[in-house]
């Protein structure tokens, strides 16, 4: 037997068309999941169009005619909670980005510990770990030592010494 999306509200499918340009990609696929089925669509017919896997669909369908919009919506799954809000992560980011000479520090480079210890001592964090500053330091395609600045490819100096002009 074929399954179909009940019959949507002028509200849900509202709804559902806005979250296809949504930010979060889970949301617009699943949009796409609902309205595709809405049109008559079936699954296997969906699960080719999105290359998704048909018992993945299912599950959707099933959560959207059982619970709504609110079906659609997953509570965050798996491992630790964020950290630190976006406005730290900025602030660490900025902070990193910045010569600690500028700052009127007696060093010339970042390390990890140093960096963190800036931030707790700015009020930036209560506290962070120099692994942890990794994490997000490698995420953002910069490196403690070297964040982007004058120096790229060929350029950047290799070990402590400075390229000589």
């Amino acid at each position: 037997m074929a399954l179909y999306v009940r019959k949507l509200t002028s509200q849900e499918e509202k709804v559902l068309r806005s979250w296809l340009e949504h930010e979060d990609s889970a949301l617009r696929h699943r949009a796409r999941v609902i309205l595709l089925s809405h049109a008559g669509y079936r699954v296997p017919e969906i699960a080719a169009l999105l290359q998704a896997h048909p018992t993945n669909l299912r599950k959707w369908i099933h959560r959207f005619n059982k619970h709504g919009i609110q079906g659609l919506i997953s509570p965050r799954s798996g491992g630790a909670p964020p950290r630190f809000t976006e406005e730290q992560r900025r602030q660490i980011i900025e902070l990193a980005r910045t010569h600690p000479r500028d700052l009127g520090l007696p060093y010339n480079r970042w390390t990890l510990h140093k960096l963190a210890e800036e931030a707790v001592r700015r009020g930036i964090v209560k506290t962070i770990s120099h692994e942890y500053g990794a994490k997000f330091s490698g995420r953002r395609g910069w490196t403690i030592g070297f964040p982007p600045g004058p120096f790229s490819g060929s350029d950047k100096p290799k070990g402590n010494r400075r390229k000589r002009k």
